[in-house]
């Protein structure tokens, strides 16, 4: 298959490595020194499941140079989505897949509203992984899974045959018949996770062991699970306390995506995560204290550097 990928950070760099090391035409659609040192000396990745060395990747900031594909991955932070439709329409033919691997809920609409409803596909990635240094990304962990599918669940031949190069490629993969229930899975995990990692600068185990913090975390779960049931999404989950056993099961030191963010004045995906749980809950209805809280004493930092600096000064 012909693979694009948008974003060649620690969801795409890291898939799309496995992917173009199985023989797939894989393009890394990437840009600043990441892009030079991809372009200079290839991809490497540094893994617990398998250390991956690509000396040459094909990799560019011109989508156009690409030609049409039969993929595209859209791995870029949610604040990057307009720009991701903008790097893919170069690249789509009459049935380009464009599969969705970011954070949140709302992606799969938005891409449906630029690129037609015909071509997007929802997904979640499990991963954790970051760039290292360029060219260069780090997986920690043995959680590496894709789950994908067609927004009518259909199984698709498109969507068939990028299982079939997924499981070529050694790439744990699931094709769903209810990727919404799939996204949403992930999202009544992921905001409270990277709210209240961030929120607090510490990590999963100080936070469920603080008898304060602890409440905090699981009435921020009962949120996005009372606004699934609104939006009238089923989500593998039987209630609060079993989502709070998943975060009893992690690793004590483990930290969130945005928690790193944060610490680094990188840009937050607070919109997309406990906001998003905040402005749909008011559209249908749920209250969401928790939930708003996080968002507001987060949002002041959510451009990063740029807001760190002057929140410092």
């Amino acid at each position: 298959m012909k693979i694009g990928i948008i974003g060649s950070g620690g969801v795409g760099g890291f898939f799309g490595a496995k992917l173009a090391k199985s023989g797939q035409d894989v393009t890394f659609i990437q840009r600043g020194p990441h892009l030079e040192a991809m372009q200079r000396n290839g991809l490497k990745i540094e893994s617990e499941l398998g250390d991956i060395d690509l000396p040459t990747v094909r990799a560019t900031d011109d989508p156009a140079k690409v030609g049409l594909v039969d993929v595209v991955l859209v791995t870029v932070k949610s604040g990057q989505t307009d720009e991701a439709v903008e790097l893919t329409k170069p690249m789509m033919g009459k049935n380009t897949a464009v599969i969705t691997l970011q954070n949140g809920v709302e992606n799969e609409n938005r891409l449906v509203a630029e690129l037609g409803e015909g071509h997007v596909l929802g997904g979640v990635a499990y991963i954790v992984s970051l760039v290292k240094a360029p060219g260069l990304i780090k997986q920690t962990g043995s959680m590496c899974r894709l789950e994908f599918g067609e927004l009518d669940g259909a199984r698709s031949r498109r969507a068939l045959e990028f299982l079939a190069a997924c499981e070529n490629a050694s790439i744990p993969a699931m094709l769903s018949e209810n990727i919404q229930g799939n996204i949403w899975k992930k999202f009544v995990v992921i905001s409270p996770f990277n709210g209240m990692t961030s929120l607090t600068r510490s990590s999963i185990g100080s936070i469920r062991e603080d008898q304060d913090c602890r409440p905090l975390l699981e009435a921020s779960v009962k949120e996005v699970l009372l606004l699934a049931e609104a939006k009238g999404i089923p989500v593998d989950f039987n209630g609060s306390r079993e989502v709070m056993k998943f975060f009893d099961s992690m690793p004590h030191a483990m930290t969130s995506s945005m928690h790193y963010d944060v610490v680094n004045g990188k840009p937050l995906e607070v919109d997309w995560l406990n906001g998003a749980v905040v402005r749909l809950g008011k559209e249908v209805g749920v209250a969401t204290p928790v939930n708003g809280f996080i968002y507001a004493a987060l949002k002041l930092l959510k451009d990063g550097a740029q807001n760190v600096a002057q929140f410092n000064s």
